[in-house]
């Protein structure tokens, strides 16, 4: 099994209605992409002054399930909006 871990601080004054856009096309993925297995995405609560703004978590059967993931057209919708919408952002993939 595999974790994609995404980290995002947004750009400051980014309209609430894009930060919606993006959270409906997360919520559609699972049910467009199956090679999702578990997913997971949310605002940062705390927002201290180290946090990120956003974070998801997806788990996937291997190494080539997400690169399926990845590549997939309604991946890369969402995927440009929010790096378009984004300040900066990491992300780690690790096995477990």
């Amino acid at each position: 099994m595999l974790k994609h871990v995404v980290v995002a601080k947004f750009k400051k004054d980014l309209p609430e209605s894009v930060i919606d856009e993006i959270s409906k096309g997360l919520a559609a993925l699972p049910q467009i992409i199956s090679e999702i297995k578990e997913f997971q995405w949310g605002r940062d609560i705390l927002r201290s002054e180290r946090s990120y703004d956003f974070a998801l978590v997806a788990v996937f059967d291997d190494l080539d399930a997400l690169r399926r993931y990845l590549v997939h057209p309604a991946h890369q919708e969402v995927a440009v909006k929010l790096r378009g919408n984004a300040e900066s952002s990491i992300l780690v993939d690790f096995e477990f």
